[in-house]
This record gives C-alpha cells, sequence and structure tokens, in this order.
C-alpha cells in the first residue's frame, strides 16, 4: 500500500474517513568537510552550490521515508497537511523535520464530467432566441449564480 501525501487539509478525490495521528520524521545531517571546502570556493564566484542541493534532497526524502513508516504502522492511506521545518543543531549540522497528519481515506465516486445542456429559448417562430428580449433591469454579470458549484478549499 502507497501513503499518499498532500500539503492540503484534504486529498483531492478522496474523502477523509478517519483522522489517525500526527506523524513525523527528521534527520540531522552534517556537511563533509570536502564538498563545505569547494561549496566555500563556488561561494566567491556565485552559482547553486550542488553538494548542498544534493544533500538537502536526500535529507528530505529520509525524513518523509521515515514518517511514511510510521503513518503505514498506523494503517494510514494519506498523510495531510504535509509540513517541513528546519533547524541548526550545532556548527555544521542542521535537522530536517517533516510532519502531518496521518489519515484514513477512500475515494470519492467520479462525477459524471457531461452536465446537462440548457436549451436557449425558442421564439415563436421556432428559431432559437439568443437575445435577451427582457425589458426589466439588466442583470448584472457580476452576480453569482446560485446554480454554479462553490470551491471550497477544505474538501
Amino acid at each position: 500500500m502507497t501513503v499518499q501525501l498532500s500539503n492540503l487539509e484534504h486529498l483531492p478525490n478522496y474523502q477523509i474517513t478517519e483522522r489517525l495521528d500526527v506523524v513525523y520524521g527528521s534527520t540531522v545531517r552534517s556537511k563533509h568537510v570536502g564538498k563545505d571546502l569547494f561549496a566555500g570556493l563556488k561561494n566567491i564566484v556565485g552559482g547553486e552550490l550542488t553538494a548542498y542541493t544534493e544533500l538537502l534532497e536526500e535529507s528530505r526524502q529520509e525524513a518523509i521515508d521515515r514518517m511514511v513508516v510510521k503513518a503505514e504502522a498506523l494503517g494510514a492511506d494519506a498523510i495531510v497537511g504535509l509540513r517541513f521545518s528546519t533547524s541548526s543543531i550545532a556548527q555544521g549540522a542542521s535537522e530536517l523535520f517533516v510532519y502531518g497528519t496521518a489519515v484514513k481515506a477512500v475515494p470519492m465516486p467520479q462525477q459524471s464530467m457531461s452536465a446537462p445542456q440548457s436549451q436557449p429559448p425558442s421564439n415563436s417562430s421556432g428559431h432559437t432566441d439568443f437575445h435577451n428580449h427582457n425589458d426589466a433591469a439588466p442583470q448584472n454579470p457580476n452576480a453569482a449564480s446560485d446554480d454554479l458549484p462553490r470551491f471550497n478549499p477544505f474538501g
């Protein structure tokens, strides 16, 4: 089973059925002396410090892997609200910490993408009338229609 990860508070196209617990993973890494010397020289001329980029990528993946192991032990299907944090532990050593909420989730039923087509009104001659001949006050084009779906950022 693969635990899905989301930095959102919900998992798109899934219904959260149970919140299990906060899970986390961390790793503490120090710089390699040789790489640190090269990075110092690179710092003079500018550019990406690829040794540090690789170190951070490895650290993120290790922390995520440790967090996922904890989520799997709880029987989680997903982790939502994923966040990263870093802190300096000692001279030349830093912690990378990742955390989120382990949840159980089930796929939501897929909704049909074909909506019923509304027909424009036809006049007495049987021709489709695409113009509004209502002499009442004009409708506000910025007014929201009550039959449109609303976006809910919380799922």
